[in-house]
C-alpha cells in the first residue's frame, strides 16, 4: 500500500487506486498525481479495505479480478459505507455479467484498461464533476441491451408506471406522458434506449 500525492494542497481530491499489476499501478499513480489528485495506491482486496477503515475516499478507481477478491466486493463495500465516493471500475473485463454487476451494486463509471493513463486521469475529473464516464464499447452494450427490451405496450402496464411517476414527482397522472415527450424532444431522441444513452453521455443521469 503506497501514497503518491506529488506535493499538491491539502484541499486535493483523493483517489483509492486499486490494482494489482504493479507497472500498470504506478503509470495510473503518476498521471493522477500529475493531475492534481492525492493517490493511495492498494494491491488487493484487503489493503484496500484497510485503506476505508480510515475515511473514505472522493473516488475509488478499481479493478475487477483482485488477488484475493472480486472487486464488485470492494465497490458493494464502500457505496454502503460511504455513499458520496465517486466509483469507477477500471477492467480488461468488458463482459456482461462483469459490466452489470458493477453497476448494479454501485460504479459511477467503468472504463476498459486499454485507455491511456492520462486520459483515465482526465475522466477522473468528469467524475468528480457529476459525470459517468463510460468506455464507447460499454456504453454500445448498454444501449443493445436496452433496446433487446422492447417499448412496453399500450394499456394497463403503463398507465401504472404512469401513476408511479406522477406520484413520486407529484404530478397528475395525465400530464406525465406529456412531460415524457417533452424530454424525449429536448434529447433529440425517439425511444426510450436512445433517451438512456443520450441522458448517459450528457451526464444527466447516474448508472
Amino acid at each position: 500500500m503506497t501514497e503518491l500525492s506529488d506535493e499538491r494542497p491539502s484541499q486535493a481530491i483523493t483517489v483509492l487506486l486499486v490494482e494489482d499489476d504493479a507497472p500498470t499501478s504506478w503509470r495510473l499513480q503518476d498521471a493522477l498525481a500529475k493531475a492534481g489528485f492525492q493517490v493511495t495506491a492498494a494491491a488487493t482486496l484487503a489493503e484496500a479495505r484497510a485503506c476505508l477503515t480510515e475515511s473514505g475516499p472522493k473516488v475509488l478507481l478499481t479493478d475487477l479480478q483482485l488477488p484475493d477478491g472480486h472487486g464488485v466486493e470492494l465497490i458493494r463495500e464502500t457505496r454502503r459505507r460511504f455513499p458520496a465516493t465517486e466509483i469507477m471500475v477500471i477492467s480488461i473485463l468488458g463482459d456482461e455479467e462483469s459490466v452489470i454487476s458493477a453497476i448494479t451494486v454501485g460504479a459511477t463509471g467503468y472504463l476498459l484498461k486499454d485507455a491511456f493513463p492520462t486520459d483515465i486521469a482526465a475522466t477522473v475529473h468528469e467524475l468528480v464533476a457529476g459525470h459517468s464516464p463510460i468506455s464507447a464499447s460499454i456504453a454500445r452494450f448498454i444501449v443493445r441491451r436496452t433496446q433487446n427490451h422492447p417499448e412496453p405496450a399500450p394499456g394497463p402496464p403503463l398507465d401504472t408506471s404512469y401513476a408511479e411517476i406522477a406520484g413520486h414527482l407529484g404530478l397528475s397522472r395525465q400530464t406525465v406522458p406529456g412531460h415524457i415527450k417533452n424530454i424525449y424532444r429536448k434529447l433529440e431522441v425517439h425511444t426510450r434506449g436512445e433517451a438512456v444513452f443520450e441522458a448517459l453521455q450528457q451526464g444527466l443521469i447516474r448508472l
